[in-house]
């Protein structure tokens, strides 16, 4: 079993990062949450003209009969809540990295430890009763301090230009599912509101939108 992978980020989407360790490349698919540090590491490295920048990505194996995925953390905290959301009845592994892309472990936990239902079925795929499940399930366990490490300190957030944002915002919304249609749509009235958009805070934005 994979704890953690430590490397060369060598690619790296809003949706997946691939790190080299030993010769070998990781495929990992990832959050939001985790997507912004990682981003933030690679334009650090940019700034100090080194190619590839080192990265420590905590690992959560998925292996199923068809299938062998793993899925990236920057902190143990987010992966504890992945682990945590993957064991409700009805939120799959697809669902739960939905869940830590629309909010940050922080509000997340919050969100569950509050009961706010409303806030759990904003995502894409998460019913009314996939969401009393969550909170029913996993508000002891969070207010009873299960879930550490939440807040990740130093992740800024990366200015780009508005094509740029807008197309790598786009790919990320279509490849956790949504029709290319909605997602421009969202896209294009969060850009109209501000052409100084990240690629991190338009995703956020659009998933509370579709």
């Amino acid at each position: 079993m994979i704890e953690y992978i430590k490397g060369a980020l060598a690619q790296l989407s809003p949706t997946e990062a691939v790190v080299e360790a030993c010769g070998v490349g990781y495929l990992m698919k990832i959050s939001l949450n985790t997507y912004e540090p990682l981003n933030q590491a690679a334009n650090d490295a940019r700034l100090k003209a080194v190619a590839e920048p080192q990265v420590k990505v905590f690992v959560e194996e998925i292996i199923r009969e068809d299938t062998h995925e793993l899925y990236g953390f920057c902190t143990q905290g987010e992966r504890e809540l992945f682990r945590l959301l993957i064991g409700v009845s009805g939120v799959g592994a697809a669902s739960a990295r939905l869940i830590l892309s629309a909010m940050t472990p922080d509000e997340l936990s919050a969100v569950i430890a509050g009961g706010d239902e409303r806030s759990l079925k904003s995502v894409k795929g998460i019913g009314a009763k996939t969401a009393q499940r969550i909170i029913v399930d996993l508000r002891d366990k969070i207010n009873a301090g299960m879930v550490p490490l939440l807040s990740q300190s130093g992740a800024v957030r990366a200015m780009q230009s508005r094509s740029d944002a807008y197309d790598e915002a786009l790919a990320a919304l279509t490849m956790l599912g949504y029709t290319k249609a909605a997602a421009e749509k969202a896209l294009d009235r969060i850009f109209m509101a501000s052409s100084d958009e990240t690629v991190e805070s338009a995703i956020k934005k659009a998933l509370a939108m579709l």
